[in-house]
């Protein structure tokens, strides 16, 4: 039987990518990560990856005048599509990739396409999300949910990793964790916490779609 092969795709500095190495190192990924991808060339990620032995690629996004930038971008994405395809993963994870993945690309890439993101997300989409207790809090998207969930003075918040869809954070959730803040939090102290769970919640999710299990 074929290994089942997963591609990460970066953009910082890997912590959740290298929780999976991690797995795989110890034979408990059920998986093999075939490739790791950036679209920065200073991501520590990539020295993760080659650090272990695994393929790294470096596809940069060109700045361009407004008018070329949909040209601009969909031309990259072609370069994304071909340096991922080569390798032909059963899973592409975007873990802390700062690019949005068109409807073109997920329709072309021949994968299942899994996000981690560090909020918590409402399954089948909508604004709001109720956790275990009860209570209802907004549903966060974009790039800036840590502090977004500390300056709205949210009890509790976490993180999802779902399945991607041409909507932006949405998509069928495959695990969440959640993580209370604290009255004392900072960014980085509940932002830490966040990142310990999204370690934990990659590592399962992706053995439970390489064992089929999810």
């Amino acid at each position: 039987m074929a290994a089942y092969t997963i591609a990460v795709l970066i953009s910082g500095s890997g912590t959740n990518l290298q929780a999976l190495i991690d797995a795989e190192r110890a034979g408990d990924l059920g998986a093999t990560i075939g490739l790791v991808v950036s679209d920065r060339a200073d991501a520590y990620g990539l020295r993760r990856a080659l650090d272990a032995g695994i393929p790294a690629a470096f596809v940069p996004l060109p700045s361009a005048p407004k008018a070329q930038r949909a040209a601009t971008r969909a031309a990259w994405e072609q370069r994304l599509l071909a340096v991922v395809a080569a390798y032909q993963p059963h899973l592409i994870v975007s873990s802390g990739f700062m690019r949005i993945l068109s409807a073109s690309f997920l329709a072309q890439c021949g994968a299942l396409v899994i996000n981690q993101h560090p909020a918590l997300l409402p399954d089948g989409g909508g604004d709001s999300f109720t956790t275990a207790g009860g209570t209802t809090i907004p549903a966060l998207r974009g790039a800036h949910v840590v502090p977004d969930a500390l300056r709205l003075g949210l009890p509790i918040t976490g993180c999802t990793v779902h399945r991607v869809t041409p909507l932006v954070d949405d998509g069928p959730v495959l695990a969440q964790a959640e993580v209370p803040i604290r009255p004392d939090d900072s960014e980085d102290s509940l932002h830490d916490r966040i990142k310990a769970e999204e370690r934990r919640l990659i590592v399962q999710v992706v053995r439970q779609l390489a064992t089929g299990a999810a």
